[in-house]
């Protein structure tokens, strides 16, 4: 008989939180600190969404994502977590590009970009503080029909070089393009640029440990293995979710699901405005990636002076398609020291390459091209490696490929989207509540909901806003 992973789980809840990414496991925290009964739904085996690990043989744990936040991580993971989350965040202050238009190592921050841009670059001081002024000064109600790349001409125009420094890294972190606004662009790398890049120095299985630890204290019932069939709607707000044979009562709902599978597929269109569902159908996903992750054999080591984020690329100039193109010309690596996992027995090297992708170049293969394709993938990506560390194919012990089918068949993402939806998906999203009493939405939107920190931050939004929901519903009149 199948295990029964709702067993002991209550009839009605005051919210049900679906999905255990970093929105939807921040929610669960707020809203059940708050002293709200909260069931939290996991489709995976796994909390943490694209926060997660996976073990290998061999003492070998491999970290999902590409690390990287803002310093501001630090505050949130403080004030809605805890101190012992927040005090494992540090700094990563070695971080390189080597393509064939420049050749630097920074510590990602305002400060050493300015001096890289006025220094090797040859750029007016003047110009690069009013950038840097500019982009910090943007925000959500800003206008949203300059693009980034207009953003770029404004004050650095024809310099290719320079676009490269400052977005690349920035396309790994959220998906961002030229032809995105402008402000998808400004708010996050003003972000980063505050005080540089960040990790949670543990690695994300101890970081999602304690915050399962943190939940459970809060009184969040867990479940895992626990995919939401449809959320019920009565006489126009939440009634329940469904789970296989079970339906859960609750007068809230917050999905940390993708955008699109929330509305078009729990919901249902029908139980929408036909205007909210056009527009709905309309949001464009972001693009995926694919990781190539490897690692060392015991007593392999790898020198830390080759960096911690390093971002390579072959080719001869930055272009937005170059960087989804099935023929690879920009990877980052991710190094991963002993000291990222300190607590573990065995000390052990590893590294993961990640580079954007598009669905289409992975979902229409057979099995026997899509097998060979990742092989390829692993065969080149170490290739490219061994352009930096010579003689490293040797000391792989273990090396495996990741594609947007991977990611599609553990988080559901429609596409593999690693990083949601584009900029239109964050009205779409804010509009939920008002189409449906007490639904609400939480996940990667419009780019700058995206990554580590804003995923967090889009959580404790939403969180605030069910808690005061809830609240104002319990008070007498």
């Amino acid at each position: 008989m199948p295990r029964d992973f709702l067993k002991g789980a209550q009839d009605e809840y005051d919210v049900v939180v679906i999905g255990s990414g970093l929105a939807g496991l921040t929610s669960a925290n707020i809203l059940g600190r708050a002293g709200h009964r909260v069931l939290l739904l996991e489709q995976h085996y796994k909390l943490g969404g694209l926060a997660t690990w996976f073990l290998r043989p061999g003492s070998h744990t491999f970290d999902i994502s590409l690390h990287g936040f803002p310093h501001g991580m630090i505050k949130s993971c403080r004030r809605y977590w805890n101190r012992d989350i927040s005090d494992r965040i540090v700094q990563l202050k070695n971080i390189r590009f080597d393509n064939p238009q420049f050749s630097l190592t920074t510590t990602f921050d305002r400060e050493d970009f300015s001096r890289l841009l006025v220094e090797q670059f040859d750029q007016d001081p003047e110009t690069v503080k009013s950038f840097f002024d500019t982009a910090r000064g943007m925000n959500f109600y800003d206008d949203q029909t300059t693009t980034t790349g207009e953003l770029f001409e404004r004050f650095f125009p024809g310099r290719n070089d320079i676009v490269r420094l400052l977005m690349e890294p920035i396309t790994y972190a959220n998906g961002s393009t030229l032809e995105d606004p402008a402000i998808t662009y400004g708010i996050v790398f003003s972000n980063f640029m505050s005080k540089g890049v960040y990790i949670y120095e543990g690695g994300t299985d101890d970081l999602i440990k304690r915050m399962k630890k943190e939940l459970e204290s809060n009184g969040v019932d867990i479940r895992i293995n626990c995919p939401v069939d449809h959320i019920d709607i009565k006489d126009g707000r939440v009634n329940a979710v469904r789970v296989g044979d079970r339906t859960i009562r609750c007068r809230a709902v917050v999905s940390n699901a993708n955008l699109r599978t929330t509305i078009l597929k729990m919901i249902g269109e029908e139980k929408l405005d036909a205007d909210y569902v056009q527009r709905t159908n309309a949001v464009r996903l972001n693009n995926s990636s694919t990781q190539v992750y490897m690692a060392l054999k015991e007593g392999e080591t790898i020198d830390e002076s080759s960096g911690d984020l390093f971002f390579t690329s072959t080719a001869e100039e930055f272009k937005t398609e170059s960087l989804l193109s099935r023929d690879i010309t920009s990877r980052t690596f991710s190094f991963y020291y002993p000291r990222t996992r300190p607590w573990k027995t065995k000390e052990r090297y590893a590294v993961v390459s990640s580079t954007n992708a598009n669905w289409s170049d992975w979902n229409d293969l057979n099995e026997q091209d899509y097998e060979a394709s990742k092989q390829d993938l692993v065969e080149t990506t170490i290739d490219a490696l061994e352009r930096y560390l010579p003689g490293v194919r040797d000391k792989i012990e273990h090396a495996e490929a990741a594609t947007p089918r991977t990611f599609q068949h553990y988080t559901l993402h429609e596409r593999g989207a690693s990083f949601g939806t584009k900029f239109e998906g964050l009205g779409v999203s804010r509009e939920l509540p008002s189409q449906v009493g007490g639904m609400y939405h939480a996940g990667s939107v419009g780019i700058i909901m995206s990554g580590w920190l804003g995923a967090i931050n889009y959580g404790v939004i939403v969180s605030n806003e069910v808690d005061q929901l809830l609240t104002s519903e319990s008070s007498p009149v």
